[in-house]
Order: C-alpha cells, then structure tokens, then sequence
C-alpha cells in the first residue's frame, strides 16, 4: 500500500477529515515494534542467560521443587508477582531466566536484569556519552510488560540507588504490572518500603523461600549422579 515509503494516504474527498492525513503503513508499525523488542532483549542482557531453561532444571534438587512449579506455572501465564527469597546457589536465577526465556518466546516484552547491573545502566544515561535519555530508559523499566529482577538486596545502596529502586517497584505495584523479584537477603532486610508491596497478598500470592544448598558447590560426581537417578 504504500510501496515502501513506511506512509500513505486516504483516497477520500476534500473536506475529509483525513483528506491529506499521512496514516503510517502496517509495514512501519511492524518494524517499530521490532525495533522496540530488539531493544528490551539487548537491554535484557539475556544472551549470557540462553541456555536457562525449565528443561534442564533439576527440581528434585531437595529444597527447590515447589518454587519450580510456581515458577513454571508463572512463565505460562506471568500475572501478579513472583518472589522468590533463598541461599546463593539455590537456582533462583536459573528459574528467574528461565521465566524470562519463556516469555520471550511467548511473544512477551519482557525485560531481566540482576538490580546492581540495572541502576548502573541508569546511572549511566546521566553521561555526556549516552545514546538514550534517561528519563527513556526508566520509562522503559518502569513500564515493559514483565519485568524480572535479579538479586534484589545486592545493589549499592545509596540514598539515590535506594530512590530510584523504590520509584520503580512502587510504580509497578501501583499498575499492577507483572514482576518477578529474587533475592538472597533475608526478608526482614529488604528495604521496608519495597517490601511491605512484595508481601501483599492481593498482587503476590506466596513469597517463597528456598530452603536448598549451594549447588555450585556440589562435585561434578554428585551432579550427574543426581541427574541420571532423575533419569533412570
């Protein structure tokens, strides 16, 4: 329809409304939206995470199998929020990426980010070098769909780091937005305010504590003995 150009017009009569009216092109809007996905999956940071899966999660890791049904059962359908509190090494990033894997094949617009990582990417929109506004970048965080949130607890916490980690949940509590949240504080060390919302029933169902070791620390002898007994 509009042979390339990205726009067309009406043939309608003078005196119509949109009589000269420039209507972007199906073509354009699609290259838009594209344009808008790449970006939240460049920002996602996702591509050290590809290989995290619900398929290769050992859930008979003692500890970790109810967090791994509620995880997976989230990625089906990611509404309200998911917390989930435990030990380094319990697989909470590997569910949490996982999510974020899903929904991205899901067609979702969906943004992972370990929260250190995240306000350092802010903080940088303040430079003279940035490519994007800062108030682009929060907008964009504060507002994509599903946001997944690694971490929580670990960042530096300065009153502005502080601040602008409270905007952001606040925001999405308020809106209801779909939010997945890990952390491997302790719940009473979560800043109140943040956690106060991540404890309400009527938008997080259960906040769910992983009771498991360090599986990093595990021999690669007990892993595969582990894996094959899941196996056979």
């Amino acid at each position: 329809m509009c042979k390339g150009v990205g726009y067309y017009t009406l043939a309608v009569p003078v005196g119509d409304p949109n009589f000269g009216v420039l209507m972007t092109c199906h073509c354009r809007q699609t290259e838009k939206e594209q344009r808008a996905y790449d970006e939240l999956r460049r920002l996602s940071n996702l591509d050290p995470f590809a290989d995290k899966t619900f398929d290769n999660f050992d859930p008979d890791i003692p500890g970790v199998r109810r967090a791994f049904v509620r995880a997976k059962e989230y990625a089906r359908r990611p509404q309200g929020w998911l917390v989930f509190f435990g030990n380094y090494g319990c697989g909470k990033t590997h569910m949490a990426a996982a999510i974020a894997n899903e929904a991205l094949r899901n067609h979702w617009k969906v943004l992972f980010a370990v929260v250190p990582d995240l306000l350092d990417h802010l903080r940088s929109t303040f430079g003279p070098s940035s490519d994007v506004a800062y108030d682009e970048r929060f907008e964009t965080i504060r507002d994509v769909p599903l946001l997944v949130l690694d971490d929580l607890g670990t960042e530096n916490t300065t009153p502005w780091a502080r601040e602008k980690l409270y905007q952001i949940i606040n925001h999405r509590y308020n809106y209801r937005l779909s939010t997945v949240i890990t952390s491997n504080r302790k719940p009473d060390d979560i800043e109140p305010r943040i956690a106060s919302r991540m404890y309400d029933r009527t938008l997080c169902e259960e906040v769910t504590l992983i009771d498991a070791g360090d599986y990093r620390r595990l021999s690669l002898e007990q892993r595969y003995g582990r894996r094959r007994k899941v196996h056979t």
